[in-house]
């Protein structure tokens, strides 16, 4: 959505290639910006290779969801962000997908704060490529897979992943389920499931702070129904 917007502020053409999982309302945001949509392919990495097919014949400029080095730069900021709202901050949660929102993250606070990676169990690309030391190609399903589904981690971010990225953790559909209703119950939030993610790890103890840690949750995305979160 972000390119969408940038590109109708900017006055320019944009297409947006998004596999046939995403959801609706996800589909129909993208396009009140201007943006062309072009539904193809059933995961991520299916979309890509059409959009650098389309790209090979018009020649129009690639802007990757995560493996870009202004799309790094551009999430880090998020991390800038946290510091000066919460500088106190010891551990950060951060839900991962393709990386590039982790490894800008990671790379802003070069440890000074423990970041750590959350993924559904059904997508785990960076817990993967941490554990054999490079960006392997992973499973992808479950609740978070229009939002988390890359079939594998960026080869940009992985080297700050490798160097900053304290841990990466798992958790289960039904631990996201959980955390998306308890953010609405609680804070009348409405979040997708790969924003509900990176808190799903502290409800259900996939992740357990260290005593006095000051713990920071990224939660990010609203692209779902209500009518699915709302159910009190």
């Amino acid at each position: 959505m972000a390119v969408a917007y940038a590109a109708r502020a900017l006055g320019v053409k944009a297409e947006i290639f998004v596999p046939t999982l995403t959801p609706e309302i996800k589909v129909a945001r993208i396009a009140s910006y201007g943006a062309r949509i072009v539904q193809i392919g059933a995961t991520y990495a299916e979309a890509l290779a059409a959009s650098r097919q389309r790209l090979a014949s018009t020649g129009a400029l690639e802007v990757h969801a995560y493996d870009h080095a202004d799309v790094l730069a551009g999430q880090g900021t998020v991390g800038r962000e946290f510091e000066q709202d919460a500088p106190d901050l010891t551990h950060l949660l951060v839900a991962t997908g393709g990386g590039g929102l982790i490894g800008g993250i990671a790379a802003w606070y070069a440890a000074s704060v423990e970041v750590i990676s959350v993924e559904p169990e059904g997508c785990p690309a960076l817990h993967d490529a941490l554990l054999a030391g490079k960006p392997v190609d992973s499973p992808v399903g479950g609740l978070a897979a229009d939002s988390l589904g890359a079939s594998r981690v960026g080869e940009l971010m992985f080297p700050a992943a490798q160097a900053w990225v304290a841990g990466a953790v798992l958790v289960s559909d039904v631990a996201i389920a959980a955390a998306q209703q308890l953010m609405w119950d609680r804070l009348r939030l409405v979040v997708e499931p790969g924003g509900a993610t990176a808190l799903a790890a502290l409800l259900s103890g996939a992740f357990e702070p260290p005593n006095e840690a000051r713990v920071g949750v990224l939660v990010c995305g609203a692209n779902t129904d209500p009518a699915k979160v709302a159910q009190s």
